[in-house]
């Protein structure tokens, strides 16, 4: 069944990865599409392979949700044409950097709490006033499995992750008495762009981390937001951890040749 027809998705972090296969999928769906990204050019290839593909509306704007003025300039524009997103992914997140906390870079540590923690919060702050307006709407955040469970060298990505399934739930608590959905979804090892941000741009130590088994991809990802989305308009799900069968939790990942 599809129940997001006609309707409208803003996904952050849209330009790759999980934002990106989000956006096909649900474009696949007939869904219109508010797509935002740093990466203003691969946005620009995407929105005419997916208008072309599947006859939607898609409109991108260059946005980097660490910039709180940015993001409330990009909403109140949404605003002003009488656009309200019946549906937001905040996807836009990242992992910067594999030290142990008394050895960690400041660097990495910013750009993983602006980005993670405070521009979801920027994000939904923004946008969740008009779904309440509307008087309907669906939060998705995109978790990790990082946000369950601590690992080596995790330190503040972990504490990032665990912050997004604190705030998952504590949206849900805060917009008790409206019909607006607050729902998270938590990969395991998935093989994005995500482990090579991670590792600065060394692809080859990123690979690494996959060997002996397959991991998720951002397809697999995204069917599960579309699962969730798809859901009877009175069924929240509030929570997916979904990860590849060979990895049970994060130490247990049976790393064998995969098929």
């Amino acid at each position: 069944m599809n129940r997001i027809k006609g309707k409208t998705v803003l996904i952050t972090g849209a330009s790759s990865g999980i934002g990106k296969a989000c956006a096909e999928q649900c474009a696949g769906c007939q869904a219109n599409l508010i797509l935002a990204a740093r990466r203003f050019d691969r946005l620009q290839t995407l929105k005419n392979d997916l208008e072309k593909m599947h006859g939607i509306v898609v409109f991108i704007h260059r946005l980097d949700v660490r910039v709180r003025q940015d993001v409330e300039n990009f909403v109140s524009q949404l605003a002003a044409r009488d656009i309200c997103p019946d549906i937001l992914i905040n996807n836009a997140g990242l992992s910067a950097g594999l030290d142990k906390l008394h050895e960690g870079n400041f660097d990495d540590w910013e750009r993983m709490i602006d980005t993670n923690v405070k521009g979801l919060l920027y994000v939904s702050r923004a946008v969740i006033p008009l779904m309440i307006k509307a008087g309907k709407g669906h939060v998705v955040n995109i978790g990790s499995i990082a946000g369950h469970q601590v690992y080596p060298c995790g330190n503040v990505y972990n504490a990032t992750k665990f912050a997004v399934r604190a705030l998952t739930e504590a949206m849900n608590i805060d917009l008790s008495g409206t019909d607006i959905r607050v729902s998270c979804v938590s990969p395991g090892a998935a093989n994005t762009e995500f482990s090579t941000v991670r590792f600065h741009g060394d692809t080859k130590k990123a690979d690494m981390i996959y060997t002996g088994y397959k991991p998720l991809s951002a397809d697999d990802i995204a069917d599960a937001v579309l699962y969730i989305l798809n859901a009877p308009e009175h069924v929240n799900i509030q929570n997916i951890l979904i990860t590849p069968t060979a990895q049970r939790n994060i130490y247990c990942v049976d790393r064998r040749k995969p098929d």
